[in-house]
């Protein structure tokens, strides 16, 4: 299994950091510029900022309408869009190789020359309140956006990325240039670029678009709260009840991050799950039930989302934490190890075989990591996972006094625990 890496770095004289990789099989070309700001950079009073920011540099710049900017990338057969996170920003495009500077000049007029026009800003907040009660009538999403919250308040990482109806409404121009000038920095921007490229000139047209961007003061984020696990119960309008139950685990380069991978991997990733095979298949509890795992800078989440009849929360929460504990004392089926190592190793070559994924791994490695790991590297990392080391992620979690468990129910007819 080995899949062919040209990988190259470059830090611009202003600290912008240029990564790239080069397949030179496929015609097309992903890049984007991340931004290391998103929802933990944050004051509580303009919650959603972050967020905001994103949808406003595509309302128009200060040489092109919104129109112009989607239709300049479009009309070439490429796509253009952006997302925010806890701890990023991304503003990325996926164009035909010849279309490269065209994408990348587009791409850092947005994040260089936004207009910001008033008119705009009420408009778009319209837009973003929209969002926000689209959240709000998805419960499987919403049980997660509460299950976060649990986890980590007051800090910045329990903030909405969408914000609040009271903190959106809040917002103003002012507020949004001043997120900007003290975020959007050199010294926090990346340029990752992955598909039929030459580095040097992806580092040329760095340089000329983004070479006077200046750098700020460094990122100072707050600590994070202890720990307090406790079991939430919001009352809702929906028949189903969802659920989310886990908590903190490792950040991105923690040494058990391939260990939590394929625990995950066994425990509730895709249909051959214990999760999936146990409550779904044979008690029948549960149409949508995984496990997830998410790693950031300095923390990272664990935990499992079902939904159920409300009637079966207490079963159902029951024969999770069984899950759990038989992870941690039992040893795993005969083969299973294997099959979970040869699943997850697959996983992670299929998505390479796109332009963006790749583009994705290139921009947080070196966010989070500050190098490049091999493919081959990472696969020879989950072959030396051991059954000791999956007992031993298991032990550290799963402990039943540790673990936050966040419970959406319909306010009439619930059974189960009691809010």
């Amino acid at each position: 299994m080995k899949v062919q890496e040209n990988y190259r770095k470059t830090i611009l004289d202003n600290g912008i950091r240029v990564v790239t990789e080069r397949i030179p099989h496929v015609r097309s070309v992903s890049i984007g510029i991340w931004i290391q700001a998103g929802t933990c950079d944050e004051a509580p009073e303009y919650n959603g900022v972050a967020h905001f920011v994103e949808h406003m540099v595509f309302k128009g710049t200060e040489t092109r309408s919104s129109l112009e900017i989607a239709d300049a990338i479009e009309s070439l057969g490429g796509s253009i869009n952006a997302f925010t996170s806890k701890e990023l920003t991304c503003f990325y495009a996926q164009v035909l190789d010849e279309n490269i500077e065209v994408a990348l000049e587009i791409l850092s007029d947005l994040v260089l020359h936004p207009r910001l026009d008033e008119n705009d800003i009420e408009r778009e907040k319209g837009v973003v309140l929209e969002e926000i009660m689209e959240l709000e009538d998805t419960p499987s999403e919403l049980v997660h956006e509460i299950f976060i919250q649990d986890l980590f308040k007051p800090h910045p990482l329990s903030f909405s990325i969408l914000g609040t109806k009271e903190t959106v409404q809040r917002l103003g121009r002012e507020d949004i240039l001043r997120f900007m000038s003290e975020n959007y920095s050199a010294n926090r921007v990346v340029v990752a670029a992955a598909g039929n490229l030459d580095h040097n000139h992806v580092v040329r047209l760095a340089e000329k678009f983004l070479g006077r961007l200046s750098s700020a003061s460094s990122r100072n984020l707050p600590e994070l709260p202890p720990e307090r696990p406790a079991t939430n119960v919001v009352k809702n309008r929906f028949q189903q009840a969802h659920i989310c139950i886990g908590r903190r685990a490792f950040h991105y380069t923690h040494p058990k991050r391939y260990p939590l991978l394929l625990l995950n991997t066994i425990l509730g990733y895709g249909m051959s799950s214990r999760l999936f095979q146990n409550i779904r298949e044979k008690h029948g509890l549960a149409y949508s039930i995984y496990s997830f795992a998410d790693f950031l800078k300095d923390t990272g989440i664990f935990g499992v989302y079902l939904g159920t009849d409300p009637e079966n929360i207490d079963l159902s929460v029951e024969l999770v934490k069984k899950e759990l504990k038989d992870l941690k004392e039992n040893h795993l089926d005969n083969g299973e190890l294997e099959k979970r190592k040869n699943q997850l190793k697959g996983n992670l070559i299929l998505g390479l075989e796109s332009t963006s994924g790749r583009m994705n791994r290139l921009a947080k490695m070196e966010i989070y990591r500050g190098d490049f790991l091999s493919i081959e590297t990472i696969i020879q990392s989950i072959n030396a996972v051991t059954e000791e080391d999956i007992h031993s992620v298991a032990e550290e979690l799963f402990d039943d006094h540790q673990l936050y468990l966040t419970i959406l129910k319909p306010e009439e007819n619930g059974q189960g625990l009691s809010g």
